[in-house]
């Protein structure tokens, strides 16, 4: 991503969109006050240098079955960091891992997992998560309760 300054109309741009993502160019462009062919321009630049990264539908787990939502930490095994990368590699391949961020502290990586119920939870760190090679220590956090959903980030921070 180049690090182009975002000035105010691309921000005005970027919250617009992260409420909707499906606004018509037209829609967009009023909302911001530019004309449609400027504003598609700036949204387009946005896009080419990866400031917005991509659109999507955000989806309830619950109507798809995933009632666990967890945090899972976990450590590589100290003499095994020369697979590091495949580690990664394998976390990226799982589709119940939503996210994962490497941290601080006590642990080397952080996971979001969803799962269908506690049982395909736990099958899933014993049966898959933990046999990858270079993994140690897996620890999870069940989520009990959603308090405030994903939200779009602040541009005026």
């Amino acid at each position: 991503m180049e690090s182009k300054e975002i000035d105010a109309l691309d921000r005005k741009i970027l919250t617009a969109l992260q409420a909707d993502g499906r606004a018509s160019n037209v829609e967009l462009s009023a909302q911001v006050h530019l004309s449609a062919p400027q504003c598609f321009r700036r949204v387009r630049a946005l896009e080419e240098r990866g400031v917005i990264r991509g659109y999507r539908a955000e989806v309830q787990p619950q109507s798809l079955g995933l009632g666990v939502m967890a945090y899972v930490s976990l450590n590589i095994d100290g003499g095994q960091f020369g697979r590091v990368r495949e580690v990664e590699a394998d976390i990226r391949s799982f589709p119940q891992i939503l996210e994962c961020h490497t941290v601080s502290g006590d642990s080397d990586y952080l996971l979001k997992v969803v799962a269908r119920d506690l049982k395909s939870l736990s099958q899933f760190l014993t049966d898959r998560l933990m046999q990858v090679p270079g993994v140690d220590d897996v620890r999870s956090m069940i989520c009990m309760e959603e308090i405030k959903a994903p939200a779009p980030l602040p541009v005026d921070l």
